[in-house]
Order: C-alpha cells, then structure tokens, then sequence
C-alpha cells in the first residue's frame, strides 16, 4: 500500500487535455532535478538521500537516541524553521501530544520539547517550569550556531543544564546538530566535546527532515527512523517514474494549472489533529521553495472540522483564488461507536451504530461536494495509516513535488534571499555590529 494523490474531485475545474499539455514542462523540470542541472543544484542531497544515507550516522543517532531516553524523561530540542517543523510534524503524527497530561506527579513517559522557535520569554519560561526537576538533554539545531532565535535559546537552556550537572555533566547531555567543519556551534561543541551530528552542506533546512536534523528528535521520540526511511525510499524509486504513473509529478503538475487560472492560494487540510504540524512543515516547504521574484502559490493550512466554524464561511463564499488539498487517513488506530439514548435530546440516535471515524469522513466528504459546488477546487491525498512508514513517503511526496513545481514556477526552489530582510533590521534595532 502507498500513499495516493487524487485530482478527480478538480475534474470539472482541469480537463485532461490541460493536464496531458503539461507533461513535457514536468519532464523537463524533472530532467533539470535528477541531471542537477537546474538552479540552486547544489543543494540537492535530499534527492538520493533516502537511498544513499550515512549508514554509519544513521547507527549513531539511533545509539544517541537510545542514550537520552536512558538518562533523561525530557529532550529539549532547540532549533527554528526547518530545524524543527519536520521532526515537531513526524513526532506529532506518529505519537501525538494527548490532550490531558498523566495524573498522579511526574509523567511516566518521555518528552520532547521544542525550544528556540520564538523570541517569547513566558513560553521558554514555562518549557523551563515544566522541566522542574526531571532530567532532561538537549539537542541544539544549527547550521551556523548565530540564528538569534536557538542561539538565545541555547544559552538559557545550556546554563540550566550546568547548573544542574555540571559543566562536564552537562557535555553527556548536549548533541550539536550542525555544519560538518565550520561555525559558531561546531567550534563550541568540538571545545566542549559534544557529541555531534551532521547538517549535511547540499541539505537546505527545509529539506533536512530524513537527515539527522529531523531523525534525533524523532528516534528519541520512540518512533521507527528504519520505516520512515523506508517509506522515503519506496517513494524515491517510484517517483521516477514516467508522468502517467507518478502521482508526485501530477500533482506539482495541477497545483500549476490551478494556478495559472487565477487559483494562487492553496489550503493544505486535514481532518485529524495529528497532522497539524505535518501542514505547518509543508508551509515552510513551499513557501520558502516558491515565494520569489513576485511569484508563488501561497501555502496556508486548516483544521477541519474545527475550522469549518470560523473559516468555512470564507472558504466557501469568498474570493475564489483558493485551492485545497486535503490529507485523508483511511484507517484510524482507534474507533468508536455511538448509541442511542432514550431522550434522543441531542437529536443523535439517527448515528447509532456508526462509528466516529465513518462521522468524519463523511463529514469531510460533505465539505468537499460543497466546496467544489461553491468554485474551490480540492485534491485528495490519501494515507493509509499514520505511521512513520507512510510519513516517509508523504514527506518524500511534498519535497520532489515542490522542486518540480518550483522549476515550473521558473523559479530556484532551493534559496530564501529574502529570508534576510527582516534580520537586518532587527539586529539594527537590537544594536548589533
């Protein structure tokens, strides 16, 4: 079983004959990606990588992985953008937050925090509090080691760790994830003896999720990095395959056509909370890949049904510059029926017997005929299961998808110059020389 990309809920909005027209753009978009011929080729690792990864790393992170759940209850993760939406959406999908804590004192299973994603002093004063006097580790993200954001939150964190521990305590409890030879944090942890990992140099932060930018987290979460790499793999062969029997290619393919009639907005939807986070590492994905020189689908999320109540209207009456994709899981780990009441005061008993999960789908089934009648064309992704196996393909899906859809864009999917616009000017205010 693999993930499955639908279009035929667009049909009224596509003709085929668009979509036919096409499939030489992609093939050539396509030949510029696997020949490493196009703009921005030097950072194009990610493309091989589920098939060629460091075996040795790879050993490593999951030793590393093994060693904080031994000697902590708490990994801190310390990292912003690409350094942290990945592994927050495959940790987050695969054993998502419960909305209650544990009663009874301290949490008998482990956690992962994420620190250095904001400049916030009450939010990185609770993840503090929340800490109290459980043992924790840490593992720092960066590429430079000077992103303001994780460098503030590095430095708080690291002299919580000394205090507690000691300077020497404190090095068995810090994992650098960084440059392979140069920068800020690599200098450090080498002075202080860190162990480190690898922020691979032909790996930009929005495609470092299957590196061990993503992995760490995520293997120290409990969750099976050999099926998600699996998964990234299995797609990786699949994906070179010809237009007609690659879903990757069509759907970088229809999100173009959409586009160019006018469709510039496309709303990623989901119907189960797991995959949140998943929608928010896809916003970065795209929008960092696309958002240049005046151009770009702009990517924005929803969770429905929550938001079916405060941002359905818009959806479905609005301007029509909107597009969806919604992601599906077919088959939930958990279910439940309901059943009749004698009062019936809810007005409930006509679902007795049906299950929670047949509730939302048609739900969502409903919201689909309705949004397509109202002009807003939808695409279906359907994953069979939330396990890390079909995350690694729906991760390796988005990223080969949105560097083809960047080539047809005419756009170089693999820089952010404007990334920097807004640190010159803080750094001016804050006084920086």
């Amino acid at each position: 079983m693999t993930i499955q990309f639908d279009h035929t809920p667009a049909k009224k909005f596509i003709g085929d004959h668009e979509i036919a027209a096409m499939e030489p753009q992609v093939a050539a978009a396509a030949r510029l990606l696997e020949n490493r011929s196009g703009p921005g080729s030097d950072y194009l690792g990610w493309l091989d990588l589920p098939l060629k990864y460091d075996r040795a790393e790879f050993k490593r992170i999951k030793a590393a992985a093994k060693k904080i759940r031994k000697q902590s209850e708490v990994l801190v993760v310390i990292g912003i953008g690409g350094s942290y939406l990945g592994a927050k959406a495959a940790i987050e999908f695969c054993t998502p937050t419960p909305p209650l804590p544990q009663r009874g004192g301290r949490k008998k299973h482990f956690d992962v925090v994420f620190a250095g994603t904001n400049l916030s002093a009450p939010y990185h004063a609770r993840i503090l509090q929340a800490i109290g006097d459980r043992d924790f580790s840490i593992n720092v993200i960066s590429k430079s080691g000077t992103t303001t954001e994780p460098a503030v939150a590095f430095r708080l964190f690291r002299q919580q760790l000394e205090e507690k521990y000691g300077r020497q305590g404190a090095r068995e409890r810090i994992y650098a994830t960084t440059d392979p030879a140069r920068g800020a944090l690599k200098t450090l942890a080498t002075q202080e003896g860190y162990e480190t990992f690898v922020v691979p140099d032909d790996v930009g932060g929005r495609f470092s999720v299957l590196t061990a930018v993503g992995l760490l987290p995520v293997a120290a979460a409990g969750i099976d990095i050999d099926a998600l790499m699996r998964g990234a793999a299995d797609r990786a062969k699949a994906y070179k395959k010809p237009f007609a029997s690659n879903d990757c290619y069509q759907y970088a393919a229809i999100r173009n056509v959409l586009n160019r009639k006018g469709k510039d907005i496309e709303l990623m939807v989901n119907y189960e909370p797991r995959c949140h986070y998943v929608a928010e590492w896809w916003k970065q994905l795209y929008g960092e890949s696309e958002g240049k020189d005046g151009k770009g689908i702009f990517p924005a999320s929803v969770d429905f049904t929550s938001d079916l109540h405060s941002m359905g209207q818009y959806i479905q009456d609005g301007r029509r510059s909107l597009f969806e994709t919604v992601l599906e899981i077919e088959s939930p780990e958990t279910d439940f029926n309901l059943f009749k009441t004698s009062d019936d005061l809810d007005g409930l008993n006509y679902l007795a017997g049906k299950s929670l999960d047949f509730i939302n789908k048609k739900a969502a089934e409903g919201t689909r005929m309705a949004h397509t009648d109202g002009g807003v064309p939808n695409l279906v992704i359907r994953i069979p299961e939330a396990t890390p196996y079909y995350l690694g393909q729906l991760f390796f899906f988005f990223e080969k998808a949105c560097a083809v859809s960047g080539y047809l864009l005419g756009v170089n999917p693999f820089d952010q110059p404007g990334v920097e616009a807004y640190k010159k000017n803080m750094f001016a205010l804050l006084g920086k020389k």
